[in-house]
Order: structure tokens, then C-alpha cells, then sequence
């Protein structure tokens, strides 16, 4: 079996942050930072594994997708090398 992969975002160069509030814990605080990554979930049977990709840029700086999902590919195949070694596994129950 072969790991699959979705983006679990849309790059737009940057992300929000939330988070709670230390002076008012009922409360959230929103933050926009800029981002170079993208989060990706990662399958393989009943194993899933999330983690951020850094995106690719084309000669002139934009973001270049079809580089950005070629990569996504190549880090599927470090992460399948690691399931098969039993690095990452899927929760034991």
C-alpha cells in the first residue's frame, strides 16, 4: 500500500494563529503571520500523520503548486520509508 496525501489548507502565504488570551482565559487572540509551509495529512491504511511541507517558489518568487505537490511526493516517500521501518504507526487503541 502506498501513502496518500491531502493538503489540508490553501497556501496563501500566510496563517492565522489562535490562541487563548493570558489576561482573559475566556477569551481568543487572532494573529495573521506570514508562512512558507503548508499542512499536509499523510495516509496509509488505518496510519494517518500530519505535518507542515515547505511550499516551492518559480524563478520570479511566486508559489509554484505543481512544484509544491512534487515535493509533497518526495516527503510521502520519506514517510512511507518510516512507516515501513515502524517509526510512525497508527494509535494503539
Amino acid at each position: 500500500m502506498a501513502v496518500t496525501w491531502t493538503k489540508q489548507e490553501t497556501f496563501t502565504g500566510s496563517r492565522t494563529q489562535v490562541m487563548t488570551d493570558p489576561e482573559n482565559p475566556d477569551q481568543e487572540i487572532s494573529t495573521t503571520v506570514d508562512c512558507r509551509d503548508i499542512l499536509v495529512e499523510f495516509r496509509e491504511g488505518t496510519i494517518t500523520h500530519s505535518r507542515h511541507v515547505n511550499v516551492c517558489y518559480d524563478e520570479d518568487g511566486n508559489y509554484d503548486e505543481t512544484a509544491t505537490d512534487i515535493r509533497i511526493g518526495e516527503v510521502a516517500n520519506g514517510i512511507q520509508g518510516k512507516i515501513d521501518a515502524g517509526v510512525i504507526s497508527a494509535p494503539s487503541e
